[in-house]
């Protein structure tokens, strides 16, 4: 009898008083959907980039200036919520899984490899601007 009454007191007391919590802007769907397409585009330029012969080095700076080019164009006011962690992550996980193979990098080392290399090289290539904001 106790149980219930407590369990009762419990469900009614988390009922009539839930706990405030404040809503990411990285939640939006218009920001994951502009973070997929941004990590997608690079993907993609990365790869064929592998594709054609060049290094991983050269892939990867031509596919940073070209994504960050066209980014760069977008008006979406959205961009300036995606976090450059999240976005490096998404990233990894796209390039590892088309084409991760075809330089040696499988699986999750692969990825985080391959995020800590972005995030690198991206901030050589691009120090004043940011391929998020």
């Amino acid at each position: 009898m106790f149980r219930l009454f407590f369990s009762f007191v419990f469900f009614a007391v988390v009922l009539l008083h839930p706990l405030s919590t404040f809503a990411s802007h990285t939640s939006d769907p218009t920001v994951s959907l502009l973070q997929n397409r941004i990590s997608k585009n690079f993907s993609k330029k990365f790869c064929k980039a592998i594709q054609n012969g060049l290094s991983k080095d050269e892939a990867m700076t031509s596919a940073i200036v070209k994504t960050e080019n066209i980014v760069s164009f977008l008006y979406n006011p959205q961009k300036k919520w995606i976090e450059k962690d999240d976005l490096a992550s998404q990233i990894s996980i796209k390039v590892i899984n088309e084409c991760g193979w075809s330089f040696g990098l499988i699986g999750k080392e692969g990825i985080n490899y391959f995020k800590s290399y972005f995030v690198e090289i991206y901030d050589k290539t691009t120090p004043d601007k940011k391929l998020s904001n």
